[in-house]
């Protein structure tokens, strides 16, 4: 089905249950004046519709979903089964999950279930499949929310019934114990199974290390069982509410998302918390901090073209013991919730519209303080609704427009949680790129290979980054080799292509299935000591230029008259040897790089392949201001320019163009005020 609305879905996350009922029709009748047209209900509210096992009870939604569309609010609904009631979890105390030193959990917060527990299977089907029954003709249902924020906090299972449904899984993939030992490598240290219940996912009290191909098996397990839980529940509401949508919130570990979305959902919903920049925050050269936050939602537009942010930070955030953060400057809540449009998304709802007056979330506030007296986020949220009155028709369905993409898989991210030799690679790499790209205003995607990803995935695209791929699929080296030879240029990390799918050391020389791509053959390779000098790297061509290795070092020899060496190192055993080559492919160009990525290095390579920005012509935006372009179908591209500094910004029009917003014609200098956003049609 998809993301397809004719208008901007605009509105909040409402908890009735948690206020006086004499409250609502206030609440409702101030959405509406906001111009908010959508909210979500019920995801934490399953002791309300079933207080009792059996006994279900839905007059205090009914009433609160027809108050709703009485004021033309749309509703989302979510299952409520994150978390379980106590009467649930107190008669079946083996729905919890347990730890991996095999202490359960215990009620009194959520997500405290395991995916596998059949009796929890059970009751989630039947609590899901009544509120559909229900609800499916419901004038102002539109659409569900599977459970909330699949693995966040916990994603990983350790209860009696995972083991068992591991064991199984298992089962399927290997057929026999003499397969499953060959993949997990099992002879090392005398790790052989010779019967299936032996089998288990893995246990503290082994050893400092777990094995890592188990450990791999392992979380494809937890993704897979998320995804089970899922679907079932989305096979229900599709059978019973056929009419209504279908999507789940959060991007968080031991998931793929993708074919969570593939197999399960309509469309992919992400929750934006700018906000956590101040409590992670980017510690690197020329910080992104909240502008971070941009590639989270480039990630969810991986998975949806078109998506919905089904929780948009509109208050300070944190529990009442952790996870602290400052409130929204006046102008940064507007500026996150066009951060997200920007992006691709095409509904967007605030957590939430008063803040609790109690509970671990009371700090995390919403629109309104508990109070519910005027405040400057619903002047703020105000003027988003008359904005989105004006543009969101002209937007809407539009797709976000790059020419440059950096490459993840999930093969490759699950296995370098554990393997330090290229996990702790990846994360610095990713962020110096795009940091670099979001700084010279090139905007870039997220590009995820997979089984279903094909040569025109690629072909849209004129340069992709993949950092550091050290599982390097047959399938993802001969479409890079397509890629490449149709005029592609692919930039490859150290560490490339010396693991097998199972997390092997590969036989092949490394880069492996690239190799004949890159042209180069790893004859050594070293991590960078925290005692030791760090390598310099210099540069010959356009000008005399140097940079500094970082993590980790690969020592290539050339194999292919066609590579061109670009840097070498300038120190160490290995003084001389290419750290940056070139080598030209069909009409395409691949480029091995020798170490880590870090800020000067993607500069560099940017450089050396001419890329400018796609509106250089146009406009001379600050370093200061991100740039996204959104597409449509006819031809109509809007620039959203984004201001995250609290300073005011000069932004040089080099051409006259409408800002939509202020529906005011710009022309040469401007100021885009402290977290200020400009929508000009290009």
């Amino acid at each position: 089905m998809g993301l397809e609305l004719n208008e901007f879905h605009l509105g909040v996350c409402y908890y009735p249950e948690q206020w006086p009922e004499q409250n609502w029709s206030k609440d409702y009748r101030d959405m509406h004046n906001l111009g908010f047209n959508v909210i979500r209900v019920g995801e934490f509210a399953w002791s309300i519709f079933e207080p009792e096992e059996g006994n279900f009870e839905f007059d205090l939604f009914d009433r609160a979903l027809d108050l709703a569309h009485s004021y033309g609010l749309k509703v989302i609904l979510g299952t409520p089964t994150a978390t379980p009631p106590a009467w649930l979890t107190y008669k079946y105390p083996e729905v919890l999950n347990v730890s991996k030193s095999g202490v359960q959990f215990q009620h009194g917060e959520r997500r405290h279930y395991n995916y596998n527990s059949p009796v929890y299977k059970k009751m989630c089907a039947r609590i899901v499949e009544r509120m559909t029954k229900h609800y499916r003709h419901h004038p102002a249902v539109i659409g569900w929310q599977i459970d909330n924020e699949l693995n966040c906090h916990i994603a990983d299972f350790y209860s009696n019934s995972d083991h068992e449904e591991f064991r199984e899984w298992l089962k399927d993939k290997y057929v026999s114990l003499e397969a499953l030992n060959t993949a997990w490598g099992a002879t090392f240290w005398n790790q052989t199974y010779n019967d299936w219940e032996q089998v288990h996912l893995t246990r503290e009290g082994t050893c400092q290390s777990p094995n890592p191909h188990q450990r791999l098996d392992e979380i494809i397990f937890f993704s897979e069982s998320t995804i089970s839980f899922a679907k079932f529940q989305a096979e229900i509401i599709r059978k019973e509410a056929p009419e209504h949508w279908i999507t789940t919130n959060g991007m968080f570990d031991h998931l793929d998302n993708h074919r969570l979305t593939r197999e399960c959902l309509d469309f992919y919903s992400y929750d934006s918390y700018p906000n956590f920049s101040t409590i992670y925050p980017d510690s690197e050269e020329f910080p992104l901090l909240d502008r971070k936050w941009s590639w989270n939602l480039t990630k969810t537009r991986s998975v949806s073209s078109q998506f919905a942010v089904m929780e948009q930070q509109s208050g300070s955030g944190g529990w009442n013991n952790q996870m602290i953060m400052p409130s929204p400057k006046p102008g940064q809540m507007r500026l996150w919730t066009y951060q997200s449009i920007a992006h691709g998304a095409d509904m967007l709802l605030y957590f939430r519209w008063r803040t609790a007056p109690y509970g671990t979330e009371m700090y995390w506030h919403g629109l309104n303080n508990p109070h519910g007296q005027p405040n400057r986020q619903m002047e703020e949220a105000k003027k988003i609704g008359q904005e989105m009155k004006m543009i969101g028709t002209s937007i809407i369905g539009s797709h976000y427009e790059a020419e440059v993409a950096i490459i993840r898989d999930y093969p490759n991210e699950w296995d370098g949680e554990l393997d330090q030799w290229h996990g702790k690679l990846q994360n610095q790499s990713v962020l110096s790129w795009f940091k670099v790209l979001q700084y010279q205003h090139i905007p870039v995607d997220a590009l995820y290979m997979n089984e279903q990803t094909t040569i025109d995935d690629l072909m849209a695209y004129n340069v992709v980054i993949y950092p550091h791929a050290a599982i390097m699929t047959e399938n993802t080296a001969f479409l890079l080799e397509q890629y490449v030879k149709q005029g592609g240029k692919v930039i490859f990390g150290c560490r490339t292509g010396y693991k097998t799918i199972e997390g092997h050391y590969s036989t092949e020389v490394p880069p492996g299935g690239v190799s004949q791509l890159t042209g180069v053959a790893l004859q050594d390779f070293t991590v960078i000591g925290p005692n030791e000098k760090a390598p310099t790297i210099h540069f010959g061509r356009n000008g005399y230029t140097e940079c500094i290795a970082e993590q980790f070092v690969d020592i290539v020899t050339i194999h292919a008259e066609s590579v061109q060496v670009l840097g070498t190192f300038s120190e160490g055993y290995f003084k001389g040897s290419p750290a940056l080559t070139m080598n030209q492919v069909g009409n395409g160009c691949v480029y091995y790089y020798c170490s880590a990525f870090n800020y000067k290095i993607a500069l560099q390579l940017l450089d050396e392949m001419n890329m400018v920005s796609p509106v250089e012509e146009v406009m001379e935006p600050p370093q200061q201001i991100e740039l996204s372009i959104r597409a449509q179908v006819n031809g109509d591209r809007y620039a959203f320019l984004l201001n995250y500094s609290s300073e005011k910004q000069d932004l040089y029009l080099k051409v006259k163009r409408i800002e939509l917003l202020s529906n005011v014609e710009l022309d040469g200098k401007i100021q885009i005020e402290p977290f200020g956003v400009y929508v000009v049609k290009l």
